[in-house]
């Protein structure tokens, strides 16, 4: 099991936001604890897993999408 642990600010040289915005508003809002960071040995410290991170960077942008779901299999995107 070999991940790749980084504190906030490791994250923020990475993915370019700053680390006072990684740990306010996407920790446990896209970021989610157990998935893409850990607190080890329950402590305060905060280690986000950049494998895990960079799959969520990767994924298709259909997060802010409102599709509302037609009764044939279509999408109305209204």
């Amino acid at each position: 099991m070999s991940h790749t642990l980084l504190d906030a600010r490791q994250l923020s040289k990475r993915i370019h936001y700053s680390s006072v915005y990684i740990n306010r508003v996407l920790k446990d809002s896209v970021f989610h604890e157990g998935i893409h960071y850990i607190r080890p040995f329950s402590g305060r410290k905060i280690l986000y897993i950049w494998e895990a991170v960079e799959t969520e960077l990767y994924k298709a942008g259909v997060r802010g999408c409102y599709a509302i779901p037609m009764s044939r299999g279509g999408v109305s995107y209204g």
